[in-house]
């Protein structure tokens, strides 16, 4: 006999699956909270995969929420505080601001 399916709503908030920030976010935390940190370090605090998160780093890199630097043969990310939230509703605040509200 087949198990009834649950409607998501009937689900408690931890069972469905969604967060408030995206990954990109979380990955921006994450490079913005603590010492620098490898893919795979950063793959295993966001739970996703390090080609996910050397995605993402590309992404937040090229449009200039990350600068990226050398230490040896590592590359270093660091947070650009002024970079603009990118949908309307958020344009007017900064990634810096973003950051602080989570801290």
């Amino acid at each position: 006999m087949a198990g009834k399916a649950v409607n998501q709503d009937e689900r408690p908030d931890s069972e469905r699956g969604w967060t408030f920030l995206t990954n990109h976010g979380h990955v921006l935390l994450c490079v913005s909270l603590s010492e620098p940190l490898t893919a795979r370090e950063l793959s295993l605090r966001v739970g996703i995969t390090e080609r996910s998160v050397q995605a993402i780093l590309s992404d937040l890199t090229g449009e200039g929420y990350l600068i990226k630097s050398k230490a040896g043969r590592r590359n270093v990310y660091t947070l650009n505080p002024d970079g603009r939230l990118r949908h309307p509703l958020e344009s007017g605040h900064t990634v810096g601001e973003l950051i602080d509200a989570l801290r």
